[in-house]
């Protein structure tokens, strides 16, 4: 879970941060700096969730494939069934 955690952080950030950057001054080493890192944060989100077994959070895996928030969502549906079977 720590990993999917952390990926999922990076991925809403850079995405946060690759968006703020686009609107305000648009520079180029900020973009080529954090387009990879979003990138990579995103494909470790989906290779995480996709990782869990599905009867753990059934559509947990689906949602992951959203880009920016995915793993954000995925970790709230995987948390939800966790206090629910507790």
């Amino acid at each position: 879970m720590r990993p999917l955690r952390l990926a999922a952080t990076a991925e809403a950030a850079s995405l946060t941060l690759l968006l703020g950057n686009l609107l305000t001054v648009h520079a180029p080493a900020l973009s080529a700096l954090l387009g990879p890192l979003h990138g990579t944060a995103y494909l470790v989100v989906i290779a995480a969730t996709w990782m869990i077994p599905p009867t753990a959070a059934p559509g947990a895996r689906w949602r992951a494939l959203v880009p920016g928030v995915g793993g954000l969502l995925a970790l709230r549906r995987i948390g939800g069934r966790a206090s629910a079977g507790q």
